[in-house]
């Protein structure tokens, strides 16, 4: 023995370090990684909503629903679920993408609702009508992408 003392805190039995933890499948886990993968694109929703925004807003929120779904679905298929093995590519973004299109119709209303009612709003205050909107469609799709596409 060297005599050098261990000086890390005892492990409780039956416990995983965090890290372990949120890489596992449980529901806790792959909600939190669902959540991460949500915000992720979300950023990237934004970005393109912000750098098109002079298309008109109805473009820029065709766009960037379109291209950060596309992104979400993959992330979900490699990160939230492990699904890679089970799903391909293609087949994610076709039933993945089909649940998506719900959030549109709803993300693209609550837009409209903005614009009617508050026909000055800005870009940001559109942006949280549709983001809004997304954590609400996000709770659903959340389930339904564990339960019947991964």
């Amino acid at each position: 023995m060297s005599g050098s003392v261990d000086t890390r805190p005892p492990r409780c039995a039956g416990r995983e370090p965090l890290k372990a933890r949120l890489r596992g499948e449980s529901l806790p886990a792959q909600f939190i990684r669902f959540v991460l993968v949500g915000g992720s694109s979300n950023v990237l929703y934004g970005g393109l909503f912000l750098t098109l925004a002079g298309l008109g807003s109805f473009v820029a929120n065709i766009v960037g629903i379109a291209a950060s779904t596309v992104l979400a679905n993959e992330l979900h298929r490699r990160v939230t679920f492990h699904a890679v093995e089970r799903v391909g590519f293609l087949q994610t973004q076709w039933e993945a993408g089909g649940l998506a299109l719900a959030a549109l119709v709803l993300g693209t209303t609550a837009l409209a609702v903005v614009n009617i009612a508050l026909p000055e709003a800005s870009s940001l205050m559109q942006i949280f009508a549709v983001v809004a909107v997304s954590a609400v469609t996000g709770a659903m799709r959340f389930l339904a992408l564990r339960g019947w596409v991964f």
